[in-house]
């Protein structure tokens, strides 16, 4: 007997832009960043819109090296509905890999682990309200100024 797969459906990508880390250096969990989201961008045959200047992503870097990020902010849909997002997930690479992204280098996303699980939140009377109700993943990469998350829905 085989468990049933799992499907899934592309929803969106979001091109979030994000501004400079703000760093707590070594903290008793590891060491804390926090990454002002500054906009963007969100295309996708679910939606279109853009990402408010509002938010940010707080990371903890684990003592293994491993990134656990949770990111919170708004998106605005071309039709002016306004959408919570709440992002959380794992990036891990390589030492060398990961100096490299910390530098602002551009690192092919095969080079690298960035995977998320998305809880959205919509307007219950608006045509987004299926947000609420579903699951999303994404798979993600960085670039010097953006993540850009390509999110699926659970089916």
């Amino acid at each position: 007997m085989h468990p049933p797969a799992i499907s899934t459906e592309y929803a969106f990508t979001a091109k979030v832009q994000v501004g400079e880390p703000l760093i707590v250096d070594h903290t008793p969990d590891g060491v804390r960043r926090y990454i002002p989201i500054t906009g963007g961008s969100v295309s996708g045959p679910h939606f279109k819109g853009a990402v408010l200047a509002v938010g940010g992503d707080s990371q903890m870097i684990r003592s293994d090296g491993v990134f656990v990020v949770e990111a919170r902010y708004m998106i605005q849909t071309d039709d002016n509905v306004l959408v919570s997002v709440v992002n959380r997930g794992l990036r891990r690479a390589p030492p060398a890999v990961m100096a490299r992204l910390l530098k602002g280098e551009h690192v092919a996303r095969e080079e690298y682990y960035f995977r998320t699980v998305a809880q959205f939140e919509a307007p219950l009377d608006s045509r987004y309200a299926d947000l609420n109700n579903s699951l999303f993943v994404g798979t993600a990469e960085r670039e010097p100024t953006a993540a850009i998350i390509h999110f699926y829905r659970i089916l």
